[in-house]
Parts: C-alpha cells; sequence; structure tokens
C-alpha cells in the first residue's frame, strides 16, 4: 500500500529544483555563512521511484536533484529511458537508465517521474509504453509526476482531462495540453489528484509537505 504523507514529497521536491527548462541556470549564490549539516530523514524508506529520462537532453537539474534527495531520503530510484546505455544532459550531465520503458510495470513502482527537457518531445510525448505506464500507475492509485515539457505525455495518455495542469509554456505544449482535456494553470506546481505536474524550475522556499493536499 503506498503511504500518502511521505509522497506528498515528490511535488515538494519538484518545487526546489534550481533553473530553467530550456535555459541554463546561473550560478547558485555562495551561502553567507557555514550552515550545520545534519543527517537527513529517511520519509521514504521502503519506496520505489521511478524516473523517466529521454536518451538524449533530458533536463539535468530535473534528473539529478530529486534523484539525489529522494534517495538521501531512503527511496530506491530507478532510472528508465526508451533504451539503456548512457543517456546525455541538456547541460552535459550523463546518466545510465538501467531499464528500457517497454520493460517497466506501474506495480513495481510507488511513484513515476517524467523528467523534463528538450528531448522530452522527441522522445517521449510519442512513446507508447510509456502513455500505457504513467495510464496503469494512475489507475492503480499511484503517484504519477511530471517536470517540465513533460506533463504532455500526461495529456496525450489521457490522465489530464478535466484536471488542472502545468507545463512549459511553448505554443505547441499549451496546445497539447488543450487537446488532451487539462485546465491548464499557470504556475510552478499544479497538485490534481494523484497527479503532480511542474512547468518550470525556481525556488519556492515556502513550500513544505504539510501545505500541499495528499492523493485521492
Amino acid at each position: 500500500m503506498i503511504r500518502k504523507p511521505a509522497l506528498l514529497l515528490i511535488p515538494l521536491l519538484l518545487a526546489i529544483l534550481v533553473g530553467g527548462c530550456t535555459e541554463k541556470p546561473p550560478p547558485a549564490p555562495k551561502p553567507s555563512s557555514p550552515e550545520v549539516q545534519r543527517p537527513p530523514a529517511k520519509e521514504l524508506v521502503g519506496r520505489n521511484i521511478l524516473m523517466i529520462i529521454s536518451p538524449r537532453d533530458f533536463r539535468d537539474e530535473e534528473l539529478f536533484e530529486p534523484k539525489r534527495i529522494f534517495e538521501e531520503k531512503g527511496a530506491k530510484v530507478v532510472l528508465a529511458s526508451t533504451q539503456t546505455g548512457e543517456a546525455r544532459g541538456m547541460l552535459g550531465g550523463t546518466a545510465r537508465p538501467e531499464l528500457r520503458i517497454s520493460k517497466a510495470k506501474a506495480e513495481d513502482y510507488n511513484a513515476i517521474v517524467v523528467v523534463g527537457g528538450i528531448g522530452s518531445r522527441e522522445y517521449l510525448w510519442n512513446d507508447k509504453d510509456l502513455a500505457s505506464l504513467v495510464t496503469q500507475a494512475f489507475q492503480e492509485s499511484r503517484v504519477v509526476a511530471a517536470i517540465c515539457l513533460s506533463p504532455v505525455v500526461l495529456a496525450r495518455a489521457g490522465i489530464l482531462k478535466g484536471r488542472q495542469a502545468t507545463v512549459f509554456p511553448t505554443p505547441e505544449a499549451l496546445e497539447e495540453l488543450e487537446n488532451g482535456g487539462a485546465i491548464y494553470v499557470k504556475q510552478g506546481v499544479v497538485v490534481s489528484g494523484r497527479g503532480y505536474n511542474r512547468q518550470r524550475s525556481s525556488k519556492r522556499p515556502g513550500l513544505r509537505p504539510g501545505h500541499l493536499p495528499g492523493a485521492d
């Protein structure tokens, strides 16, 4: 059974990324004073999270930062793509998906996160296996999240119909949300039922898990 409070961390983590969906992020400011490092809480122990990336031009920080935090909090993260082997991000980072999307089973994961970047349009928007995967996960009351341009994947899968959603606002992406029956909302993070989607990366320092509604 999926325990909802721990999975509320997903929209929180999507909200604290630094940078933009299609632009190189500015350098992070240096801290004015050293911070005391505390061991991370392990709210996600026993959770399995599948992160989906395109084999080329995924958005680096939309993968690496949430993955790091998920793992620090005890989750097991599995990477999947349209192919295994080295994948390269827009900013030059690399990752090695261990699983093809076609081989992934929704029942094996508490949550699925579809990472954005310009490669999402080329490799993920039309992927029928991915559409089937997120649809099954949604129907089984699992958490489904998408960042940047990747909410289009959810729209094309039909799981955003009649639901509020956001996306990186290119004309094509906005049209795809409309065609999928989504209600576009111009804001950073949208939580709708069991679906989370993130427009672009930015700092939202006041957001906490307790501020976010749980899954239906």
